[in-house]
């Protein structure tokens, strides 16, 4: 299998997707990359509107305002965003799905097992599946093999408010608020997303969730890794 230059990780934010969730950084909080075309908000995993399915969908270049600075924000094409894999319970990723910018388009590679784990990796040229970038004009999902691909801008999903976790920290909240004040509300997100079946996957690993042993885990993280 053929292999591109080396990337080395600059920003990650990992949850046990479909399992159980871990603290992980968000939106300008990782001092590395915040503010940068490598700075990751969010990351979610999650069964499709097709129960045979999985979406993985992580967002970068988080609080961009509606209008020029969203339309001009781009992605990076020296940044990888790499989907990790973990489905033995080993908290090493068994495979990757890599997303990098080249042109206009987003070329996506994988499942595959990846050439190396943990900080670098390299990027598996074969067969790669690719989508135009989306605008707030001109909407792009491709389907190829069973799976879809997008990417380009969104209204940022992730709820928070931000002033009442500050207040909560510093111990002056009367209460909380049903449901607060969004203070995402109305900025916007580059996205990337791809969905695939569930049986591109080995079955994951039982008796990882205490509350429902008999069913399988996976743990799947996603990376920011830039071009060395």
């Amino acid at each position: 299998m053929k292999n591109s230059k080396l990337f080395t990780l600059i920003g990650g934010l990992g949850i046990a997707a479909l399992s159980v969730f871990l603290i992980s950084a968000d939106h300008i909080d990782a001092p590395a990359v915040a503010g940068t075309t490598a700075d990751i908000t969010d990351f979610y995993a999650f069964q499709g509107e097709n129960n045979n399915n999985f979406v993985f969908a992580a967002n970068v270049q988080g609080l961009l305002s509606p209008g020029t600075p969203t339309d001009q924000a781009t992605f990076d094409e020296t940044v990888l965003v790499e989907f990790n894999i973990d489905y033995n319970n080993d908290l090493k990723e068994d495979l990757v799905i890599q997303a990098i910018k080249r042109g206009d388009s987003m070329y996506f590679f994988g499942p595959s097992v990846p050439a190396m784990t943990g900080l670098q990796s390299t990027i598996a040229t074969l067969a790669p599946n690719s989508v135009k970038i989306s605008t707030k004009d001109d909407v792009q999902i491709a389907e190829k093999n069973g799976m879809k691909f997008f990417a380009g801008p969104r209204e940022d999903p992730f709820f928070f408010d931000f002033n009442k976790y500050n207040a909560v920290l510093a111990g002056t909240a009367s209460g909380f608020d049903n449901p607060g004040v969004d203070t995402f509300a109305g900025s916007n997100v580059l996205s990337i997303v791809v969905e695939l079946p569930k049986s591109m996957f080995p079955n994951g690993t039982a008796g990882v969730n205490p509350f429902a042993p008999s069913t399988r885990m996976y743990n799947v993280w996603v990376e920011a890794k830039r071009k060395q």
